[in-house]
């Protein structure tokens, strides 16, 4: 079924040419048309105009309002408490990784590692504008890009550090995208509303009392932190390069589905 059309957008350009420190900035037609996927760090576009412009990767249903992430074969990795809302309509999801996780095994770990790493994260971020004092209520869509170099390794280095510097054999991690997007969105005008950037795990050791764990001494929390491009649009031209360029993005690399994504049930939700 066809995504419904969107109103979910920012302005396309930029006001103003954006100065080479800054890490927030909206992408024009023309730099969006020059970069590789590798170029990209995170992006923010609305949620309905990523239905639109890869329907091969989610499929919505109307009655009962779900929608089904399709990633056997590209796409992407959902985020998400198992729902979301869209048009003020409240969407159960299917097929996505729980923001909370608990690992019992050195092999749990492996296949969640490898699993959150094979495709970019997909968030969905309910978020308001009261312009003018009339409140508006949008949902966007905060993708992370795991093949750039750069977000890559802030997850790997908080994974590998977190073993390194904890007291005990349980720990739990988390990532954090909240403050990134919070400044992203407050320059356009919106608030968060809502805690769904963010996700965690949990490993548990094989320890019977783990003292250090429950005392709270082991665990950390990772910012994540870098660019994020405004992939907002509404004209046919920037359409067509917004989705060639997305679609370069969510494509895999070289397997389709590994050994750990056919092992999915200890964290995800079908």
């Amino acid at each position: 079924m066809a995504a419904p059309a969107t109103d979910d957008v920012f302005e396309e350009e930029p006001r103003s040419a954006p100065s080479r420190q800054a890490s927030i900035s909206s992408v024009s037609l023309p730099e969006l048309s020059s970069l590789t996927t590798c170029n990209c760090e995170m992006a923010v576009l609305p949620l309905g105009l990523l239905f639109q412009l890869q329907p091969a990767y989610f499929q919505l249903q109307p009655s009962p309002a779900q929608v089904t992430v399709l990633n056997g074969a590209g796409g992407y990795n959902a985020f998400c408490d198992g729902s979301l809302q869209l048009h003020g309509q409240r969407y159960r999801v299917h097929n996505y990784i729980s923001r909370k996780v608990h690992l019992e095994s050195h092999l749990d770990y492996k296949d969640y590692r490898e699993t959150i790493l094979s495709r970019p994260m997909l968030f969905f971020v309910n978020a308001t504008s009261n312009e003018q004092g009339v409140p508006k209520e949008r949902t966007f869509a905060f993708l992370v890009n795991t093949r750039h170099p750069k977000m890559k390794a802030q997850i790997e280095e908080g994974m590998n550090n977190i073993i390194s510097s904890v007291l005990g054999e349980s720990y739990k991690l988390q990532f954090s995208f909240h403050k990134v997007v919070e400044e992203f969105l407050s320059k356009e005008n919106y608030q968060i509303d809502g805690e769904t950037l963010s996700f965690s795990y949990e490993f548990r050791g094989d320890a019977l009392i783990d003292v250090f764990h429950l005392l709270g001494l082991s665990k950390n929390k990772v910012e994540c932190h870098g660019r994020v491009m405004n992939l907002s649009c509404t004209n046919p031209e920037k359409k067509a390069v917004v989705n060639k360029f997305l679609t370069k993005m969510s494509t895999p690399l070289i397997r389709m589905l590994s050994g750990s994504e056919r092992r999915l049930g200890s964290i995800s939700e079908s």
